[in-house]
């Protein structure tokens, strides 16, 4: 039997799991808290010393509550936060604050940046995706252009996790399906993009800071003293290659095949997918990603979720026990009741701008339960929208995978299940991106080892012995309401025509 641990460093906080090889399950875990720096201009940073404080009292709250030495420990795997901007200078030291994926003050600096790529169509013809203000490159911008005596410091740009990476190895190096989300990274060449680089910053300097690229499957190297010395881990501990957290949950779901589709009931709503081949959509709402498993990863990403069932759960003065109870009180449709819960404006449809409303009113459809049903109808409406965009590219879904909190709803799931037409299951383990992680410190593991195995078959086998379904949470589609929900959907496509003249 052999140990690994796997470490999720997101906004909130960092979670770490150690997993032993042979029983499939989690021995133990830990957690921490991180700060974040925001105000009203969108600027949303974190520190990078703050991640590895957390990283070691996750760790220890870990080995400690596993009951095992970390000596034990033979390789590590950190997912993190996509879309980070992580500065070092030659000596490592970190530059400034880490601009993180929800910051949206370099919104001036991503508009720039995609009229210089010739537009939408311009981007996704050269990366494959249309360049976002949550990715790293618009953060270079305003980091050259706020800081140029800075800027004439920096040796190398990182992500998160790449930064991790290197606290913990001493190796500067990027993975290609963390990489994806940086806006400098061509998906289907896999490769840095020199032309958009140098539309940063044609010197040479910025294409000279960007790390060398690993596959998946490669580990960065092995623990440093620095790393042993805190972690109490043993010399030639292993370091995966790690990736970005929805490419660490892709693994961490069993979503390394296709079909199969992971949703996330969070906060904001995230679908992906596995596919074999690039997934360059005519869309700017799909971001063509690659996976941590050699593949490739399309997402999607909408905005109003358990955001939005939070936000009427208040005004209704409910505690979650409540509003699903009202929940089960009300019919499929909500008495006609429509709502468009943009409450923060919308990614999928590409609404940024627009705000919630709700629609066909009267005098006795108008009560908490439909309402309770209305806004949960309206964000799975959101997801399907998405969904449909997937499948007008081709990708095959033929089960869902569910996270999040809203995951936890019965009739939440049922609604997924019967507005897709499709099954639904959720998951034993909720820390999804923790366990992708440890899963991938194995596969690297047992590869650099000697494995007979190819890499997909040993990524197969440990996906089938540490992920494990929650049968009991499987919510299969009701023909009947399948049906209903068809034409529901119709109508809320039908709205948002009308309202702002939108079309899938």
């Amino acid at each position: 039997m052999a140990l690994y641990a796997g470490i999720d460093c997101g906004t909130q906080g960092t979670k770490v799991v150690i997993v032993d090889d042979q029983s499939g399950t989690i021995l133990g875990s830990g957690s921490a808290s991180h700060q974040l720096i925001s105000d009203s201009s969108g600027r949303r940073e974190q520190q990078a010393e703050w991640w590895i404080d957390a990283l070691i009292a996750a760790f220890k709250q870990a080995t400690v509550a596993a009951g095992v030495d970390p000596q034990q420990i033979a390789a590590l795997s950190v997912s993190g936060q996509q879309h980070g901007f992580v500065a070092l200078d030659d000596a490592g030291e970190v530059l400034h604050a880490v601009k993180l994926w929800c910051d949206t003050s370099t919104a001036d600096e991503n508009a720039w940046l995609l009229e210089q790529l010739g537009g939408e169509q311009g981007s996704l013809d050269r990366l494959g995706l249309t360049v976002a203000t949550g990715y790293t490159a618009s953060k270079i911008v305003w980091f050259k252009q706020q800081h140029p005596e800075l800027w004439q410091r920096v040796a190398t740009v990182l992500l998160p996790h790449d930064y991790l990476n290197f606290w913990l190895t001493d190796v500067r190096c990027a993975e290609y399906g963390d990489a994806s989300g940086s806006g400098l990274f061509d998906i289907r060449q896999r490769c840095w993009d020199r032309h958009t680089v140098e539309l940063i910053d044609d010197s040479g300097r910025l294409w000279n800071a960007l790390p060398p690229l690993i596959s998946a499957e490669r580990p960065v190297g092995t623990v440093c003293e620095r790393a042993m010395a805190a972690l109490g881990l043993r010399p030639g501990t292993l370091v995966a290659s790690g990736g970005g957290d929805n490419m660490m949950a892709a693994i961490g779901t069993g979503n390394i095949q296709p079909g199969i589709l992971t949703m996330s009931l969070g906060t904001s709503g995230t679908l992906f997918a596995c596919s074999d081949s690039p997934v360059v959509a005519d869309s700017a709402m799909i971001a063509g990603f690659c996976s941590s498993t050699n593949g490739w990863l399309p997402l999607i990403c909408t905005m109003n979720v358990t955001s939005a069932t939070t936000t009427v759960q208040h005004l209704l003065n409910q505690d979650l026990a409540s509003f699903n109870q009202a929940l089960e009180q009300a019919e499929p449709g909500a008495g006609g009741m429509l709502l468009l819960p943009f409450f923060n404006g919308e990614r999928v449809p590409e609404l940024p701008a627009a705000k919630a409303s709700l629609h066909n009113l009267d005098s006795d459809n108008l009560t908490p339960a439909n309402l309770c049903l209305a806004v949960v109808e309206g964000a799975t409406y959101g997801l399907r929208f998405g969904l449909d965009l997937f499948r007008q590219q081709g990708v095959a879904v033929g089960e869902i995978r569910l996270t999040g909190g809203g995951a936890n709803s019965p009739r939440w799931r049922q609604i997924v299940a019967d507005v897709m037409d499709c099954p639904v299951v959720c998951l034993h383990e909720k820390e999804s991106a923790a366990l992708g992680a440890a899963i991938q410190a194995i596969w690297c593991h047992r590869l650099h080892g000697g494995s007979e195995c190819s890499p997909a078959a040993l990524l197969a086998e440990l996906s089938q012995q540490f992920v494990r379904l929650d049968e009991s949470s499987r919510a299969q589609p009701d023909a009947d309401r399948t049906r209903r929900y068809a034409d529901l959907y119709q109508r809320y496509l039908h709205l948002l025509h009308k309202e702002y003249e939108v079309s899938l």
